[in-house]
């Protein structure tokens, strides 16, 4: 059965209830996520690595009254029982392998009584990722975040549900994929200048073609996962 295709954010409005409720967005980035929670109502956070990875979020902050910080996943510059929504939106594979339980625990202990922690990971699988994983494969990353989540028991959350959906990508022409593929990391650049002529006949193989324009179109497939806190005995 194919699944529906959505946005990320649409599949969080209609999983979570965000109204008045105090979110982080653990690995903001640009602060897309965080200006949407702010949109609908929501208390936002975001938290990135560095003051300089936060610059963009905050310049384009705009008056949305959000907070952010500095701070990893796995050390949450928050209080404890100090917010009701703990948010990994496509981030927590980012969080090395041996800390993951550890973010996992940092969220349990920032989440108030009835809180939730949504997490929204991207698969590894489909033509999407078959592209962009000659430029970082990140197999091994994904597999570390799912199996984490299947252990969430070690961080005192369980899984409360699980959704799967596809979202779509639109990649205009391979300069458009390099600037999409090296905004998530600098480091990809190098790697993707000296496969350029792979990735373009990768580019032109896969996906399907978007009218006369020359792009391509993909699904990504993406599942969300809704963690609470256990039961106390």
């Amino acid at each position: 059965m194919a699944r529906e295709v959505t946005t990320d954010f649409g599949v969080l409005k209609r999983l979570v209830e965000l109204a008045g409720k105090r979110v982080v967005d653990v690995g903001c980035g640009t602060g897309i996520l965080v200006r949407g929670l702010a949109q609908a109502g929501a208390r936002p956070i975001g938290i990135e690595v560095s003051e300089s990875q936060l610059a963009e979020a905050i310049a384009a902050d705009a008056g949305a009254g959000a907070r952010y910080l500095v701070g990893r996943g796995e050390q949450l510059p928050l209080e404890d029982s100090s917010v009701d929504v703990v948010v990994f939106m496509r981030s927590l594979h980012h969080v090395a392998p041996d800390q993951l339980t550890n973010a996992l625990l940092e969220s349990a202990r920032v989440l108030a009584p009835g809180g939730v922690v949504y997490v929204s990971e991207p698969l590894a699988d489909g033509d999407y990722f078959e592209l962009v994983s000659m430029v970082d494969d990140e197999r091994g990353a994904r597999r570390a975040a799912q199996a984490a989540l299947e252990d969430a028991a070690r961080a005192g959350l369980k899984r409360a549900r699980t959704f799967e959906y596809d979202v779509a990508v639109e990649i205009a022409d391979l300069d458009a994929l390099r600037a999409r593929t090296v905004r998530v990391d600098p480091q990809r650049a190098e790697i993707f200048d000296r496969r350029r002529e792979g990735l373009g006949a990768a580019l032109a193989r896969l996906g399907e073609p978007i009218g006369d324009s020359g792009g391509r179109r993909f699904r990504q497939p993406m599942r969300a996962d809704i963690l609470v806190a256990l039961a106390s005995d």
